[in-house]
């Protein structure tokens, strides 16, 4: 991997010299388009031929609960990967810029707009006279839907303060209440269900978090050995919270289509299909991980492995995205 780029005097002859970033300006507005195309349509994809009804609004909800699971990744991965750094011998004390306040920013927004869902009946307001505000304090949903928003003000304001460490605490009180609201008392052992989720959603949120900060941070610091060393400190974690993310994700999807009927719910309803094309992302991103960590330890330059890093971070993107579709669909489940 080089790291200079071409000049116009070093470009072929044959050809007119490419513009630098025309190529990475593209892919990142193909991956913004699928950003909100996946939620927006997935669902009427997803229930096509299936005899299942969504609930109104379903691509609106799934957007913004993709949008509120990218802005937890940003900041508990930037937390993470900042511990990291201090743990490498001679690092360098300067890091990238933080997005933690945007990201808090961005969180509170969309936690609002689900919010204001709630207040509705679960349907998308249209006016702001259908929404009650004062019914969200009446319901369990409707208040873990104010946690939500508060929590991302309060994370915004310790990004902002001079011990930016403490945002995990109200960042951990968002997963709290993702965790709670995915299982309600009505559901069969709620509690087993709630700790799964609070497993699963903070080694992905680390994981789909710490990847691009790490990236960041070896730009910042440029081709030295304390940069290839954080990349490996991150590789070994990551493959912990891959284990954690693979384990815990198995096992709900087991309490949810029991293992005698999963093969056909994974085909014949919305939500099997929509877990089938998670669980095939989270493949290539294991592969492309697996890849990193074979050019970390091959490679003359460890840093040429943050090529595959770089599209892991892309199909981590869209992991995140069909985790909020997910969200969104009728369960398939039973009890």
């Amino acid at each position: 991997m080089t790291l200079t780029r071409p000049t116009a005097e070093t470009a072929d002859a044959s050809g007119p010299a490419r513009r630098p970033g025309v190529g990475r300006a593209a892919a990142v507005l193909v991956l913004a388009t699928l950003a909100v195309a996946i939620p927006l349509l997935g669902p009427s994809a997803a229930l096509h031929d299936t005899g299942e009804a969504a609930a109104p609004g379903a691509g609106g909800v799934a957007l913004l609960r993709a949008v509120l699971f990218v802005a937890l990744c940003v900041p508990l991965g930037e937390l993470f990967v900042r511990r990291l750094a201090r743990s490498v011998p001679g690092a360098p004390p300067d890091g990238p810029r933080s997005w933690a306040p945007y990201a808090a920013a961005v969180g509170a927004v969309a936690a609002l707009g689900l919010a204001a869902i709630v207040a509705t009946g679960n349907r998308v307001p249209h006016s702001l006279s259908q929404i009650d505000v004062g019914g969200l304090y009446a319901s369990r949903d409707g208040k873990l839907a104010l946690l939500e928003v508060n929590a991302f003000l309060v994370a915004g304001l310790c990004a902002r303060s001079g011990r930016p460490a403490v945002q995990v605490w109200p960042l951990g009180a968002v997963i709290v209440a993702e965790a709670l609201r995915a299982h309600p008392p009505a559901e069969h052992t709620p509690l087993v269900g709630s700790a799964l989720t609070l497993v699963h959603l903070t080694c992905a949120a680390l994981w789909a978090g710490g990847l691009p900060h790490v990236l960041r941070t070896l730009r910042r610091w440029g081709p030295t050995a304390q940069g290839a060393a954080l990349l490996g400190r991150y590789a070994r974690v990551a493959a912990v919270l891959l284990a954690g993310v693979t384990a815990t994700g198995v096992w709900s999807s087991l309490r949810r289509m029991p293992s005698g009927t999963i093969l056909t719910q994974l085909t014949d309803t919305a939500y099997g299909r929509t877990l089938l094309a998670k669980v095939l992302l989270v493949a290539v991103v294991a592969a492309l991980a697996l890849c990193a960590r074979l050019r970390l330890r091959r490679a003359p330059d460890p840093l040429a492995a943050c090529v595959p890093a770089r599209v892991e971070v892309a199909a981590l993107g869209l992991v995140v995205v069909v985790s909020g579709l997910l969200t969104a669909l009728p369960l398939p489940i039973r009890w």
